[in-house]
């Protein structure tokens, strides 16, 4: 793999995504927060902090999700439907090297997104004059970082197999079971029931477990209590592999299409 021509394809994926105007959606976060710092006080009973506190993060995931899924569906087939494709694979660029440079012009996007939209959420909790535990928010945006990461790589690989209309609805599927995994898991041992036990266990082990990577609860309502540093690098470790994983499934089935 050529690191340079990677280089280049991510390159191009981010400056295509930007000249998109997806990094409008960063306005829409600011008018989002400004509204809602204006009328959560007339909502809640003295407990305005912390709900502004945990609805800039969960608009930031929301927004940051809609991005990883809608771009990292089309990436592959807005190329096969555009014929594009041809060209670049008639070039000296490897199919694994035009599915790794368009993830990670992917990355590239969600990184600067979930930075700015950090940035403006900061500058809010300063300017109300709300008090936050700044470690703990930092490191939640990282590992919300992570999980977007994590979704965009099986956007993308759902993205190789089939259209982009049912790609997106795949993910959408994958996420929201991806976030109660543990939940299911629970289910199948106290069902008591042997079937329906194996059947939990089996989309325990298939299904990606988000929730690894969601920890803006224990930032927010944990008092910045995050879970201990073992833990933490043993989840982000888990984003990863399965990312890389997701990633070579994606080159494998990309790899024996045929054009």
């Amino acid at each position: 793999m050529n690191f340079n021509r990677v280089f280049v394809l991510a390159t191009n994926v981010f400056r295509e995504v930007v000249r998109d105007r997806i990094l409008y959606i960063v306005c829409f976060y600011t008018i989002v927060l400004g509204i809602a710092i204006r009328l959560l006080p007339d909502f809640a009973a003295a407990t305005e902090d912390k709900m502004f506190l945990d609805f800039g993060l969960a608009a930031m995931s929301i927004l940051g999700l809609i991005v990883a899924i809608f771009v990292g569906t089309g990436l592959i087939n807005k190329e096969i439907e555009k014929r594009t494709v041809l060209v670049l694979i008639a070039k000296p660029v490897s199919r694994s090297e035009f599915i790794t440079g368009k993830y990670l012009g992917l990355l590239m996007v969600l990184g600067l997104l979930i930075a700015a939209m950090t940035a403006i959420y900061l500058i809010f909790l300063q300017m109300g004059r709300i008090s936050y535990p700044l470690v703990s928010i930092l490191v939640s945006t990282i590992f919300l970082f992570f999980q977007l990461s994590l979704v965009a790589a099986i956007a993308v690989t759902l993205g190789v197999f089939t259209s982009s209309i049912l790609a997106t609805a795949l993910t959408f599927a994958v996420y929201l079971a991806g976030n109660i995994t543990q939940d299911l898991l629970q289910l199948g041992r106290i069902s008591q029931s042997p079937g329906i036990e194996r059947i939990t266990q089996a989309l325990y082990l298939v299904l990606p477990d988000l929730s690894r990577l969601d920890i803006k609860n224990d930032a927010i309502y944990g008092f910045g209590t995050l879970p201990d540093s073992v833990t933490l690098l043993l989840n982000a470790g888990y984003g990863l592999l399965y990312t890389i994983m997701l990633l070579l499934i994606a080159i494998f089935s990309f790899s024996q299409r045929e054009f």
